[in-house]
């Protein structure tokens, strides 16, 4: 029993005692530890491991006719094979060992262990991704119409196939289009091979549908170049456009984004009844700007800024005693308006029709009728011309060489040509043009009216 109870002590001191302390180690044996060791300890390898639909920027290792290797970082090289290098075609023989390129993780691990990549998924993924921006962006770019179809055009965003329909494509298009591409297919085939400026309006990745707009993408870049214009252009510019539409106030000119107005009055010198006369859509035209609204966000534009004033060179074509041909545009009580030239009207006093005496001018001429005239007063500073018709075939001028007789005798002569004078204010209110400003708001109105709603300057 004494060796029991002695025996106890001994047990339950060694049994309770802590372990004995281990043997430091020494410099030799942490030499053992491989280096990597505290690296994959602290960093977690995960992150390095691929995952299936990833984008991983990587470099080709090697290519041989049934697969390309290429580091991706992770443990072990991809491997694209199979479809994926007929997908390829010509871009295959583009590439070389060392090239940088852009992968799509299609599995992490096939059976054999190996990643399987792909090129061509990992160039669409990106241009889906592209898309999206784009969407989200709202931003505009350029595309080029690669087919077309009874619906629209197709526009490829890389390796994206984007449907542009055909009521999403700019009107101008519509009649350009048209004569290029005959009656046994639709307008817009001739688009083929054009670029067009466009954004995103609708995307579903899952149903592989992306559908892009032109008109949304013409109107965002007018409205761009519209605020940089305004910005930009001041009065007296002289500036190059194109007709965009006509309108019975005057002709809208697309200045490269923003569109301007020619007025009515500023179209010709001479008297104009519509824009028609003088220009036509899609005519290029150069013109003069002579006023920019910023806060109404207009610009006005003029063509016959751009031409000489007639009066101020009347007497360059035309002569005292020279005969003219004159078409009668006005019929008043004391005589007959007749155009001899752009911008030139004279006046044939009712004393000048006839060597009979009449009541009025209607029993000589007629609107619209040209008559031979004679020049018998030319006013410059005064914008008046003085015409006869019964002076046409007077002996008197048979003899007379008008062109070298001294011009004082011209006037002394011309003097006493009309022997009846009309009020002074009857011919004023007859030659009187109507005031530019006055008569562009008038005609602006109107044409607010009738649909100019559209038009911001």
């Amino acid at each position: 029993m004494e060796n029991v109870e002695n025996a106890q002590p001994a047990i339950e001191e060694q049994g309770s005692g802590a372990p004995p302390p281990m043997e430091e180690e020494t410099p030799a044996e942490q030499q053992d530890v491989h280096p990597m060791a505290e690296l994959l300890e602290a960093e977690d390898f995960s992150d390095f491991q691929p995952q299936a639909g990833e984008i991983r920027d990587g470099v080709i290792v090697s290519i041989s006719p049934t697969e390309i290797l290429i580091d991706i970082g992770a443990k072990t090289e991809g491997i694209v094979y199979g479809r994926e290098l007929e997908r390829l075609g010509p871009e295959l023989e583009k590439l070389k060992p060392g090239d940088p390129v852009v992968t799509y993780v299609v599995r992490p691990e096939d059976k054999d262990g190996n990643i399987v990549l792909s090129l061509t998924r990992a160039q669409q993924e990106r241009d889906w991704r592209r898309a999206e921006e784009l969407l989200r962006t709202q931003e505009i770019f350029e595309g080029v119409v690669s087919g077309y179809n009874r619906g629209g055009v197709i526009v490829k965003l890389g390796k994206v196939r984007g449907f542009v329909p055909k009521s999403q494509l700019a009107n101008v298009h519509r009649t350009e289009a048209a004569s290029e591409a005959g009656d046994s297919e639709p307008w817009w085939a001739s688009l083929v091979g054009t670029k067009l400026q466009l954004k995103v309006i609708e995307l579903d990745r899952r149903r592989n549908r992306l559908i892009l707009s032109e008109r949304q993408a013409l109107r965002e870049w007018r409205k761009q170049q519209k605020e940089r214009l305004l910005e930009t252009l001041k009065k007296g510019d002289r500036v190059k456009g194109k007709v965009s539409s006509l309108a019975s106030f005057g002709a809208f000119v697309d200045l490269g984004g923003a569109d301007g107005l020619i007025h009515l009055s500023e179209l010709s010198w001479s008297r104009v009844n519509h824009p028609s006369e003088v220009l036509q859509v899609g005519q290029e035209v150069e013109v003069e700007v002579i006023n920019v609204d910023r806060e109404r966000k207009r610009i006005g534009l003029s063509l016959r800024r751009l031409q000489p004033e007639p009066w101020s060179v009347v007497h360059e074509k035309f002569a005292v005693g020279q005969l003219v041909e004159g078409t009668i545009t006005k019929l008043m009580d004391f005589g007959a308006f007749a155009q001899i030239d752009d911008g030139i009207e004279g006046l044939i006093h009712i004393s000048e029709l006839s060597d009979e005496r009449i009541n009025h001018p209607s029993e000589v001429v007629k609107e619209g009728e040209t008559y031979t005239l004679r020049i018998i007063r030319i006013e410059p500073h005064r914008r008046r011309i003085g015409l006869s018709l019964k002076q046409v075939d007077e002996d008197r001028y048979a003899e007379y060489d008008w062109r070298e007789a001294d011009e004082d005798e011209e006037v002394e002569w011309a003097s006493d040509a009309i022997t009846e004078e009309p009020e002074e204010e009857d011919v004023a209110a007859a030659f009187e043009t109507p005031d530019v400003e006055e008569a562009e708001e008038e005609d602006v109105s109107d044409g607010e009216a009738a649909g100019e709603e559209d038009y911001e300057l």
